[in-house]
């Protein structure tokens, strides 16, 4: 049942009040939706992917080369839907999750750190050995 005129009205207000009271929870609230269709679009992805798979190999077994020419289309538009789909969910940034102590291991800061020292030490190498061959 659509709402009237005056409670879609009311419904504004409120939305705007709560977007300038909380701006963090509104934006909160109006990105539940979008992770919702994302997570549907990467379901129905994997469904697809996996029914043209089993139409693909049932087009071999069968020796049924219309049938696997479209389990291998119907793969490829799932791989496709998926892999878009999911870069654009990283795009938005991830989904506040709750801080956790951490208690193994270093912090990934640390980790990041260690891999550009390991990674400029390897280069600072490469640059030695090249200029003392010529």
């Amino acid at each position: 049942m659509p709402l009237s005129e005056e409670e879609q009205r009311l419904l504004e207000q409120l939305e705007q009040a709560l977007a300038a009271e909380d701006p963090r929870l509104a934006s909160t609230l109006r990105g539940s939706k979008l992770r919702a269709r994302a997570r549907r679009i990467i379901v129905l992805a994997c469904v697809g992917f996996a029914a043209g798979l089993a139409l693909l190999m049932t087009g071999v077994i069968t020796a049924s080369t219309p049938v696997g020419v479209v389990g291998f289309a119907l793969m490829v538009a799932g791989s496709y839907f998926f892999l878009t789909t999911w870069r654009s969910r990283d795009a938005e940034g991830p989904a506040e999750q709750p801080q956790r102590p951490s208690t193994a291991g270093p912090s990934p800061s640390s980790r990041t750190a260690s891999s550009d020292s390991f990674m400029h030490r390897m280069e600072e190498r490469w640059k030695r050995r090249r200029d003392s061959g010529s």
